[in-house]
């Protein structure tokens, strides 16, 4: 089975949050992606200290479809150096886990 994977960003606001969903599901990027309620980030940034409320997103997602991932998060999000963390899924539910290899897999259609 297809490593997975889940993906972390951060939005500025819903609207591009949803956005950005609604490309990873359609071009099967991603099986499901949540989007958090909104949290107040504290960072530094060009050496001051900045804080934002942004919209987190969860990406469930493989490692095979994680190129396309990464492209599609640069391609439509508004920040100069978006956050774009992944991290390895070392165990789960298998039927889950099989799920999201199926639905990022381009031949399903």
């Amino acid at each position: 089975m297809e490593p997975a994977l889940i993906v972390l960003t951060n939005l500025p606001d819903r609207a591009t949050a949803e956005r950005l969903a609604h490309a990873l599901i359609t071009s099967r990027a991603a099986a499901c992606v949540n989007i958090l309620a909104e949290c107040s980030s504290i960072y530094r940034w060009q050496d001051a200290v900045e804080q934002a409320n942004e919209i987190p997103l969860l990406i469930k997602t493989t490692v095979a479809a994680y190129p396309c991932v990464e492209q599609t998060i640069r391609e439509l999000h508004p920040y100069e150096l978006p956050e774009i963390v992944a991290v390895p899924v070392v165990a789960g539910l298998p039927a889950y886990l099989a799920w999201v290899a199926q639905e990022t897999t381009p031949n399903t259609l």
